[in-house]
């Protein structure tokens, strides 16, 4: 079974984007924009919602080419291309760069993915990552918190039926005061879900 992954940088009141989808807060520096390329290298499959896609999409096909791209721009935008990629939406026509368009049920063809042999899948997107946090499928949470207030907009998390109770497994501090965080389900290390 393949393991689920969820990880966005989010702001200290829980937003990944301020409202109108401002993401501007959370540059980070390049101590973080490293360590997000190296978890991202261990991906075998990443799973984006619309929005997301958009956004991904419209730098990183050509960041490795842009003026002033550092080493690891680079390697994100050549890693970020080579990494198979699903996208689901029912508005977009095409996608490309690795990517194969999915229209029908996000939440059942997460859990076909899941289920089957490969390495770790991580799903973005504020919408999508609800979905499959709703179904029970994210097996772990990378919260990497600014330390900004935005006020409002997307938040990381989603509403939820009942509590889930999360293993802490890392933190890690990060220049400019930005804190990682990183959780289980406790179901994922080992015991069943919903219980404690």
């Amino acid at each position: 079974m393949r393991r689920l992954l969820y990880g966005m940088n989010l702001s200290l009141d829980g937003y990944i984007a301020a409202p109108g989808d401002d993401i501007g807060w959370s540059d980070p520096s390049d101590e973080l924009f490293q360590w997000w390329l190296d978890e991202e290298r261990a991906i075998s499959l990443l799973l984006y919602g619309r929005k997301l896609w958009e956004t991904m999409s419209v730098y990183w096909p050509t960041g490795d080419q842009q003026p002033g791209a550092t080493p690891a721009e680079i390697e994100f935008a050549r890693n970020w291309r080579d990494t198979p990629k699903v996208v689901f939406s029912s508005t977009l026509d095409t996608v490309d760069w690795n990517t194969r368009l999915l229209t029908g049920d996000a939440v059942a063809e997460i859990a076909r993915l899941k289920a089957g042999d490969g390495g770790p899948m991580r799903v973005g997107g504020a919408a999508l990552a609800g979905a499959a946090m709703r179904a029970g499928l994210i097996d772990e949470y990378t919260i990497v918190t600014h330390p900004v207030l935005v006020g409002g907009g997307t938040p990381f998390f989603t509403a939820l039926d009942s509590w889930e109770t999360l293993n802490l497994v890392e933190t890690r501090t990060f220049p400019g005061g930005v804190i990682l965080t990183r959780y289980e389900r406790r179901s994922a290390a080992g015991g069943p879900a919903g219980t404690d």
